[in-house]
């Protein structure tokens, strides 16, 4: 039987998951949703970074990531962001759309899945 480890779990889910040499990322969303677009995903993309450290790997090893906008029109914005934090060498696939997040605030929300080493 494989075991399943959940990191960081809260009230109504759990960080992420790890099975069988993957980690699977819940919905990311600021800290601070005060801030603008590039701001939320720089906050989102440290916590990232946080979860799969704590899970023994890292963003060179994302394998495909989600990103939900509450406006199309931040795109630019948390590109900005994406592409200061991305690891230029290991780029996993991504999906970004449009979706009405669960609080009015928040700008962006981000999901995932990584590889271990």
């Amino acid at each position: 039987m494989s075991t399943i480890t959940r990191l960081q779990p809260e009230a109504r889910l759990t960080g992420a998951v790890v099975h069988n040499g993957l980690v699977y990322l819940a919905g990311q969303v600021a800290d601070d949703a005060t801030l603008d677009v590039e701001g939320q995903m720089a906050d989102i993309l440290r916590q990232v970074d946080a979860l799969l450290a704590e899970a023994g790997t890292d963003k060179s090893r994302l394998i495909t990531v989600q990103i939900f906008l509450a406006d199309m029109g931040d795109m630019g914005g948390m590109n900005r962001a994406w592409d200061a934090w991305l690891d230029r060498g290991n780029k996993p696939a991504r999906a970004t759309v449009e979706a009405r997040l669960a609080d009015p605030h928040w700008r962006v929300e981000l999901t995932g899945i990584a590889a271990l080493p």
